[in-house]
């Protein structure tokens, strides 16, 4: 009978990327696949549902630089398993002989008899899988609790804390994988990714927009809706205000549980009707008199 060779993975084909690639351009790519393939996306579909987890799987390796390393210098393989040491040397273990100048029985005598301490042989600690997610600004400024698809198909509801940054990563405890020894389950890390306002600029726990205000309404002073995070609230416009002026909403801000951020309205005074002619013959009379 023949014997059926399997091919080993390779993480860099799997994510479309070149062994020089940039930890940018493995981070795109990552997220390009993932949208792309997302179970969400195509319920039911099988094949991409594989390759979708097969996607995760190589992130898992080149999204880490230390397992990257590993990689590239053969010690682990495609799925994260150490590999044997003659395997990763490319060398054949004779009998009577040694690989490299070492005994292949070196670690396990030398700790018999009181040399080199014998590697632990307990359970292990399963692998940390690692993920991408996308969040809006709302829930990285005001916090949310989301429920998300990991690679296995398995949902979980995650809280995502208020204040969370770009980049940043949630730990969610013994969510990874299965430890192969009977050990605890590795964790699931979670990198976020905050999605940019297109009303808010955030500055720490401090977030600035700018509002529009009618001419009546910065001369007369009065309320105007503004649109937060967290929901619209009623600013007072004082009489008198000008193009630029900035107001402050407290507490409307980043949501710290002890001391949320606040809000800074910059308004623009723009015209309801910039062809009134009552405006207009207004604005002719001053003149006059000028």
């Amino acid at each position: 009978m023949r014997e059926r060779i399997q091919v080993a993975k390779d993480p860099y084909a799997t994510l479309g990327v070149s062994r020089k690639a940039s930890e940018s351009e493995i981070r795109a790519s990552h997220r390009r696949l993932v949208k792309e393939l997302h179970p969400d996306l195509h319920p039911g579909d099988k094949t991409k549902a594989d390759r979708f987890k097969a996607v995760s799987a190589a992130f898992e390796i080149l999204g880490d630089p230390e397992m990257r390393a590993k990689f590239d210098r053969g010690e682990i393989d495609g799925d994260g398993n150490p590999v044997h040491p003659f395997a990763a040397q490319g060398g054949t273990y004779r009998p009577g002989g040694s690989q490299g100048g070492a005994d292949p029985f070196e670690d396990i005598l030398s700790g018999i008899f009181g040399g080199r301490q014998r590697r632990r042989t307990g359970p292990v600690r399963g692998r940390d899988v690692r993920y991408q997610v996308e969040i809006s600004f709302e829930d990285a400024v005001t916090g949310a609790r989301r429920r998300m698809t990991m690679a296995d198909g398995r949902t979980l509801e995650v809280d995502i804390p208020a204040g969370i940054e770009e980049g940043q990563t949630l730990r969610l405890r013994s969510q990874g994988h299965a430890s192969p020894t009977g050990g605890a389950p590795g964790d699931a890390l979670l990198q976020v990714h905050v999605k940019p306002s297109k009303v808010w600029q955030r500055e720490g726990d401090t977030l600035r927009m700018r509002q529009p205000v009618s001419l009546e309404t910065a001369v007369l002073g009065g309320k105007v809706d503004v649109r937060t995070p967290s929901g619209p609230v009623a600013l007072t416009v004082p009489a008198g205000s000008n193009s630029g002026t900035t107001l402050r909403l407290k507490g409307k801000g980043v949501a710290r549980a002890n001391s949320p951020g606040s809000l800074f309205v910059t308004l623009e005074i723009v015209l309801n009707n910039p062809k009134d002619q009552d405006l207009a013959r207004f604005l002719r009379s001053r003149q006059g008199e000028e």
